[in-house]
């Protein structure tokens, strides 16, 4: 199971990617704006973000980059989606960006996609080795009886 942060402003654009996320089985951790969203990030180091562009405070772009100035935070995979055309100088803060009004399939798709190629880098866990096995023993519990 994945971990997915959404950020968006708009209650109900966060509640229906929610309810779908998590139907595809994915645990979804949601926040209303970018400040909150770099707290939570902090704390659960989600697989991936999904945030919108427009929201008071701090905005999808900054949450972005402010992501990228924590070697922790900096490779998780971010969807970025908006009803504007993104500037081409800002693309490199984002893997995917998706045009509002978002399509659940396309959402789907690209959550899909950037999950598969974040399991399969480098960094993760079932590339890990698996750790050294103990050399002690477990203690019998009637011992302690």
């Amino acid at each position: 199971m994945s971990t997915i942060l959404l950020v968006d402003d708009e209650i109900d654009s966060l509640w229906l990617f929610k309810l779908v996320l998590e139907e595809r089985g994915h645990h979804v951790i949601v926040a209303e704006d970018g400040k909150t969203a770099l707290a939570k990030a902090s704390r659960c180091l989600p697989d991936l973000i999904v945030t919108d562009w427009n929201m008071p405070g701090t905005d999808g772009v900054e949450l972005c980059q402010r992501l990228k100035c924590y070697p922790a935070l900096a490779q998780i995979p971010v969807v970025m989606s908006s009803g504007r055309t993104p500037p081409a100088d800002k693309s490199a803060l984002w893997n995917v960006f998706i045009r509002k009004p978002v399509e659940l399939e396309t959402l789907e798709s690209a959550v899909d996609s950037l999950l598969m190629m974040r399991l399969a880098g480098p960094q993760s866990r079932t590339n890990a080795p698996a750790p050294p096995a103990s050399r002690w023993q477990p203690v019998p519990w009637k011992l302690w009886v």
